[in-house]
């Protein structure tokens, strides 16, 4: 969880913590395989309709990758519910190649560069 609190990442004009609420339950860990983990992580943008959902799961997922050295199985999804195309959204942060193909764009990985960046 600490991992996921602010340290200076900016998406856009926003924090992701302003963008998106979760709560230790939202979080989820448990071992899989030899020597991994599998981790969920539900996430609930602050409004169902936020343009920058896609952009926010991308940024979660940077991050961990960025900063956990273990070996991880990442499942990162918008909270049931929660927003007007979550479905669509968390196949494209969860497929490999969707995530690849979007950071292809220079401006999405600039913003997605700006998100994940430590605080210096």
């Amino acid at each position: 969880m600490n991992l996921l609190r602010p340290t200076g990442e900016r998406c856009s004009s926003c924090r992701l913590t302003t963008c998106t609420e979760w709560t230790d339950e939202s979080v989820q860990v448990q071992p899989f395989e030899e020597n991994g983990y599998l981790a969920r992580i539900d996430f609930n943008p602050t409004v169902p309709h936020c343009s920058l959902a896609s952009l926010i799961g991308l940024c979660l997922r940077g991050k961990i990758q960025k900063n956990v050295v273990e070996r991880i199985k990442l499942d990162i999804v918008i909270a049931e519910g929660k927003h007007s195309t979550e479905e669509e959204i968390n196949k494209q942060i969860n497929d490999k190649e969707r995530v690849a193909a979007a950071l292809e764009n220079p401006n999405l990985k600039e913003m997605f560069d700006s998100c994940i960046r430590d605080e210096e």
